[in-house]
């Protein structure tokens, strides 16, 4: 089971970094702008519970390189170390240049939206090399079963984007606008996950 402290380091990084400017939560925050606050809101639930599929990919993936191969889980952990350290990288040196738009033109159900959402996650490739990077950080050894303890974080992870997508679908309009006065923000909203990106990936590799 997660600890107390944890838990409370993971949903801090995790929180940070879903509340950054991405493509996700820029087409969910476009959805909602140009199709109203129910559609953002069914789109972000579906974005955050596509989540659910990098959780298990990283369940299965990374216990059977526990089980099969201590040389694969090391190439794992320092391919895995570099590509957070990558991403912090141009992270940090972000411009801030990504726009909100409008997610398409054609009416559809808050069902199909849904669906939507969680196709458009589950098959990024980002997203699940990001997972297979990201969650492993937070497996402490002495707290019983990797696998149990992955799919604890892919959980929390999936119902903190929930929460911040539902949010952010809901409040749209107001954010917005507040994004078009306030340009300057996104940027630093990059850095600052850029930053948790870099220390992780240089503690995954370190902890090696």
């Amino acid at each position: 089971m997660l600890t107390l402290a944890q838990l409370a380091a993971f949903l801090l990084a995790a929180i940070l970094i879903t509340a950054s400017p991405g493509p996700d939560n820029l087409m969910v925050l476009g959805m909602g702008m140009s199709r109203g606050r129910r559609q953002g809101i069914a789109f972000g639930l579906g974005c955050a519970f596509g989540c659910l599929s990098h959780t298990l990919l990283a369940v299965v993936g990374v216990s059977a390189l526990v089980a099969a191969s201590p040389v694969a889980l090391t190439v794992l952990q320092v391919g895995g170390g570099l590509y957070l350290v990558w991403l912090g990288w141009h992270a940090v040196r972000s411009s801030g240049a990504a726009r909100i738009g409008t997610a398409g033109d054609a009416e559809q159900s808050l069902a199909r939206l849904f669906l939507k959402g969680c196709f458009a996650n589950a098959i990024n490739p980002k997203v699940i090399l990001f997972f297979l990077s990201f969650l492993p950080q937070f497996v402490l050894p002495a707290n019983g079963s990797a696998a149990l303890q992955l799919a604890q974080l892919g959980l929390v992870f999936t119902l903190q984007a929930a929460v911040l997508f539902g949010l952010l679908g809901w409040f749209s309009g107001a954010i917005g606008a507040w994004l078009q006065r306030h340009p300057k923000a996104g940027p630093w909203l990059d850095r600052g996950a850029g930053v948790v990106f870099i220390g992780l990936g240089l503690r995954l590799i370190w902890a090696r």
